[in-house]
């Protein structure tokens, strides 16, 4: 193995002229194709451990990933191998392609993810991507979302759907995340974990796991603390999340999800200038201390998911959920601006109580003596927001809420039913359809009218069919190739939808879904029972792309700009290698053009777009090259040590390309210890460091921001200690 390590690093110090991260993946991949090969001696080492045949949920069939003809990655969750607290979700999807997480250091404004280049825009949650937790939507019905309710302390895997067969799960399905919680363990498990390190970071939890006569049980709770990274970003977090199976008999099972999340603290330090970055990345604007600004943020939710088998060949299921939010947040838009009686303030506070519920069939059978799984479907969830807007000052006094400015009811209703059948109609073939149909209301109620303010109430409603089709050929038992074709959509936002790009009251009522022509053809190979190698080349042809109109009044307001594209490839190799090595991996290139010309905003104020952008200009926060990587070496017991590499390559800031982040690679390293305390206790002390060479770099950028605030800097070298018991 040694050998085969010294003739992989050898091939590698010849390549040039290739990026940090593919060099590294390419390399290692070398490296690794030799250590599979190798003979694992059972007497000295252990034997590898083979794939899982793991059936997800993501396809909503009983398929294992490597059977379904999509881009499906599935990983474990194990931040606490990597010697890692378990805070940000970036932590559980290092090595899966396509998909990109760009830690914000922002805790006002959550993490940045997009999935072959949707999402992008998203200037504070989730946008254009499906979120679920134990199959309870995390994303509300105008396509908004967020990843920080999520508790990876009681998480068993992520799955990542991308591609065209993510447009099944309906609007602003540009891709979709679904995490898992684990389920209840036959001996009872409890486990405590004590994390500290930079930016007097410091995390604690406690996680109880097990059986109670036909209950099984899964309950969580931690706390997270942060000075934070920046100046004025401080960051208090609370969250727990509990999971009950009851077996009620006669293959019935009901499953209760509950989950809270409080966040009564999170400072907004505010993007940076270029200037700004480059004097001292660790500041924060001026303003962001002037006016305070801030977010808190409470969250609820409760999800019912009702299992009954009827026969041999059908199922049923059904599932319920409601949920509150409730969001505080003051932002610096000056008093200058809210003059404008059309201005809805600088302290928005929107509350929302949002629900739904999901009805599903599934059959399986025989046609013509082959294999046939059918499902069917309806859904509804609706979204009931109650948003307020106030003036953040009181005379010469900034950042506190002064006089109400906005008052209105925005409202949601997603109405849905979709089907699929799934048929291996020859030994080596298999097709795969679907169909969906959503409707999509929009409606405001306004509240809030005045003399120079009048009623802005009105509605609007989107409606789209979307089918899918997919064709996989098995050449043998260990090779999978595939291709598929399906058509999404996307709606606006409230985000977008909030302001009229003409500076009048109401909604912006005129902008148009997006809508997109998505293909994709891959292959799956098992190099061995433990090692996947999966490949992917994609294309989405996008028409009607939102993006902004103007920036003025501390406000940015969205236009529907033609025809985009992003095409491009995917790379990943994952598996137990032998001899205790491990290794998840994923590179991923991708193209994101605007096709079509269009005018935009570039001064400040801009009441106008007048500047053009030319076809076959770059989107904005999308990068060429990205990819992760994860190499792990041990045991749970005794020495575990491990090697992360990130490399992400570089984006524009806005439409025009006038600026661009850098491109960086980061290099994290960890080490833990196991011990065996007697009985079933053990114990894990961890440390860990990350960005190794100290390297500065921005984490994300602020897409479009109207004050030329675009940059989030990353941290500097950092490390993080921890202690986990569990007995």
């Amino acid at each position: 193995m040694k050998q085969a390590m010294r003739q992989s690093v050898r091939r590698c110090k010849a390549g040039r002229g290739v990026g940090v991260f593919v060099l590294a993946l390419v390399c290692t991949g070398g490296f690794l194709r030799q250590v599979a090969a190798v003979e694992v001696d059972p007497a000295t080492a252990r034997a590898v451990t083979r794939l899982a045949e793991v059936h997800v949920n993501a396809s909503r069939l009983d398929l294992t990933p490597f059977n379904v003809p999509a881009a499906l990655s599935v990983v474990q969750v194990r931040p606490a191998d990597a010697g890692q607290p378990g805070v940000n979700f970036s932590e559980a999807l290092v090595g899966i392609p396509g998909i990109l997480a760009r830690d914000r250091q922002n805790y006002a404004q959550d993490e940045q993810i997009s999935i072959r280049g949707f999402g992008s825009r998203a200037t504070f949650g989730v946008r254009s991507i499906r979120i679920f937790m134990d199959g309870i939507p995390s994303t509300l019905p105008d396509g908004q979302g967020q990843v920080s309710q999520f508790n990876l302390d009681s998480a068993a895997r992520v799955e990542v759907l991308r591609g065209p067969f993510s447009v099944l799960y309906g609007n602003a399905a540009g891709g979709v995340i679904q995490l898992w919680s684990a389920d209840g363990t036959a001996v009872p498990q409890t486990t405590i974990g004590i994390y500290g390190g930079s930016n007097d970071s410091f995390k604690y939890g406690a996680t109880t796991r097990g059986i109670i006569g036909l209950v099984d049980y899964n309950i969580s709770a931690s706390q997270f603390l942060s000075g934070g990274y920046r100046q004025h970003s401080r960051v208090r977090r609370q969250s727990v999340n509990a999971k009950f199976g009851i077996d009620l008999g006669d293959r019935r099972k009901l499953t209760l999800v509950l989950n809270r999340l409080d966040q009564p603290e999170a400072q907004d330090p505010l993007g940076l200038t270029r200037a700004q970055v480059d004097a001292d990345p660790h500041q924060a604007t001026a303003v962001a201390s002037q006016y305070d600004t801030r977010k808190s943020t409470e969250q609820n939710q409760l999800g019912v998911i009702y299992e009954q088998a009827l026969g041999h060949d059908d199922q049923l299921r059904l599932m319920g959920y409601y949920g509150y939010r409730s969001i505080l947040q003051y932002l610096s838009i000056p008093p200058g601006a809210q003059k404008n009686p059309l201005q809805s303030g600088g302290v928005i506070a929107p509350n929302t109580d949002y629900g739904g519920a999901d009805a599903r069939w599934t059959h399986h059978g025989e046609l013509a003596g082959r294999t046939v799984e059918f499902v069917l479907g309806a859904s509804a969830d609706y979204q009931i927001q109650h948003r307020t807007g106030y003036e953040n000052f009181i005379g010469d006094t900034l950042g506190v809420e002064g006089r109400l400015r906005r008052n209105e009811n925005d409202n949601v209703v997603n109405v849905a039913q979709y089907a699929q059948w799934y048929w291996r109609f020859a030994q080596r073939w298999s097709l795969l359809l679907g169909l969906r149909h959503d409707e999509v209301r929009f409606a405001e109620h306004d509240f809030y009218v005045t003399a120079r303010n009048p009623d802005d109430s009105g509605h609007v409603q989107y409606s789209a069919t979307t089918p899918v089709i997919g064709l996989q050929f098995r050449p043998g038992d260990n090779l999978r190739l595939y291709v598929s074709y399906g058509r999404g959509f996307e709606t606006p936002s409230y985000s977008e939808l909030g302001y009229r790009s003409d500076g009048q009251a109401g909604l912006a009522f005129n902008l148009l879904p997006a809508r997109s022509r998505n293909w994709e053809a891959g292959l799956k190979w098992r190099l061995n029972d433990a090692l996947e190698f999966d490949a992917a080349a994609f294309r989405s042809d996008t028409r009607s792309e939102l993006a902004v109109a103007t920036n003025q009044n501390g406000r940015s307001t969205y236009q529907n700009v033609g025809d985009t594209r992003r095409q491009g490839m995917e790379l990943s190799l994952t598996g137990d290698l032998g001899h205790a090595w491990r290794l998840n991996a994923g590179f991923t290139h991708l193209q994101a053009r605007f096709r079509s010309g269009f005018l935009t905003c570039t001064g400040r104020p801009c009441p106008i777009a007048s500047t053009p952008v030319a076809p076959g200009s770059r989107m904005p926060g999308v990068p060429d090259n990205y990819g992760s990587l994860r190499l792990e070496h041990g045991h749970a017991l005794g020495w575990r040590g491990g090697l992360t590499l990130t490399g992400v390559g570089s984006v524009t800031v806005n439409d025009i390309d006038s600026q661009r982040a850098a491109g960086y690679g980061l290099v994290g390293l960890d080490v833990s210890y196991g011990f065996a305390l007697g009985g079933r206790s053990q114990l894990q002390l961890s440390a860990r460091v990350d960005n190794l060479a100290n390297r500065r770099y921005i984490g994300s950028v602020i897409v479009n921001d109207g004050n030329g605030r675009y940059f989030e800097p990353g941290p500097d070298r950092s490390y993080m200690l921890g202690a986990r018991l569990t007995f």
